[in-house]
């Protein structure tokens, strides 16, 4: 039985529970070996939950805080069965979740107090960047939405044609410049365009490379600089894409990507491919940046909103 009400379509849904489908089964392989033999919650099944979380990417310092709840609501209950364990888990990390989230959204929107709503995505290259920006576009447009798309990653010919390969699928207008332009300066022609064209939403991607996170915070706050030449308050939401799949990875990134610049909201993709869904939990906890959407598959439908309730709900639905 649902601990929480389905907000989602029943398709949504069914999509949320397979892309979380390899996550739930290690982590339930995992919890079942934590209190086997077990009827109550003692410091034994503590300890272990507490190995649970931590391998399944939770985290350190997310699962200290799991588990600290957990142990004050055993001393208030005094005594606390194995069974339970799955519930009790279940609405502590909804209840972590929800200090960051404070939002129920699970459609694409977008506010209404200004215009053109303007994106600036980062990530490493490989985490799905363009792909999540693709797949964003096709969300609003669906919308509709007037989207304009920026192919800043000038760093990587690539980068700029699979954009351009994006653009054309979903139809929506890309302003680009050759490889080895400067990314701030194809910012500004792009907000000049969505400006002209009186375009809702604005796409900025930018470039993914941390090996000197000097050049790359320079890079960023000059690209948000020559932006507010066009548009006073751009960005309005700088976007970090990170791979769920690369687990205490993800987490390095997001630290590396919150000193360069600031993030305000997080896409966590691929979580389909891997036991790591976890990640989600911890990231989000972590860096107190609310976790605005979740890949589960490789369609374009499969970029969701991420909803704390659904998630939980299909993580812990056994």
């Amino acid at each position: 039985m649902s601990l929480f009400k389905n907000i989602f379509s029943k398709d949504k849904k069914e999509t949320l529970d397979k892309g979380l489908e390899k996550s739930k089964t290690s982590f339930f392989g995992k919890l079942s070996k934590a209190v086997a033999g077990k009827s109550k919650v003692d410091d034994e099944v503590l300890d272990n939950l507490e190995e649970v979380l931590v391998t399944s990417d939770v985290g350190v310092n997310t699962t200290l805080k799991i588990i600290e709840r957990i142990e004050e609501r055993v001393l208030r209950d005094k005594y606390m069965g194995t069974e339970e364990l799955n519930k009790i888990l279940r609405e502590e990390i909804a209840g972590l979740l929800s200090e960051t989230h404070v939002g129920k959204d699970t459609e694409f929107s977008l506010p209404s107090t200004h215009k053109p709503h303007v994106i600036m995505v980062v990530g490493v290259n490989g985490v799905g960047k363009t792909t999540t920006i693709g797949k964003l576009a096709k969300q609003f447009k669906d919308k509709g939405l007037k989207v304009v798309l920026g192919a800043g990653d000038t760093f990587r010919a690539a980068a700029i044609d699979q954009l351009e390969v994006w653009a054309n699928r979903v139809d929506v207008p890309i302003v680009k410049q050759k490889m080895g332009s400067d990314p701030a300066s194809v910012a500004f022609d792009t907000l000049n365009s969505a400006v002209a064209d009186d375009a809702d939403v604005v796409l900025i991607d930018t470039a993914g490379r941390l090996h000197n996170k000097v050049n790359l915070m320079n890079e960023l706050s000059k690209v948000k600089r020559v932006m507010q030449k066009v548009v006073p308050d751009a960005p309005h939401e700088v976007l970090l894409v990170l791979d769920g799949s690369t687990g205490q990875n993800a987490f390095e990134q997001a630290k590396e990507f919150t000193k360069a610049t600031e993030v305000t909201s997080l896409a966590v993709t691929k979580l389909d491919g891997t036991a790591k869904g976890g990640v989600v939990i911890g990231i989000s906890d972590q860096f107190q940046i609310p976790v605005k959407y979740i890949g589960v598959g490789e369609g374009i439908e499969d970029l969701q909103v991420f909803n704390k309730y659904e998630f939980v709900d299909s993580f812990f639905n056994i």
